[in-house]
């Protein structure tokens, strides 16, 4: 689903799509929006994330190996 937002398309995932990409399960999205990591918006009884927020959210914790 996009959306305009302040002149910018803005992609917003359901829990799924997030933690599908991410390989974890839903409740480990829910405990990262729960603990303030992941910015999300309740839709009537739904949440949605911003694309942008998850992008953000993996490149604020990326770690070096080797």
């Amino acid at each position: 689903m996009d959306q305009a937002i302040g002149g910018m398309a803005t992609q917003f995932l359901t829990v799924s799509e997030v933690a599908g990409s991410l390989r974890v399960s839903n409740m480990t999205v829910h405990r990262l929006i729960a603990a303030g990591e992941l910015p999300a918006v309740r839709v009537g009884r739904s949440v949605r994330l911003r694309e942008q927020d998850v992008d953000e959210y993996l490149s604020g914790h990326l770690i070096k190996l080797g």
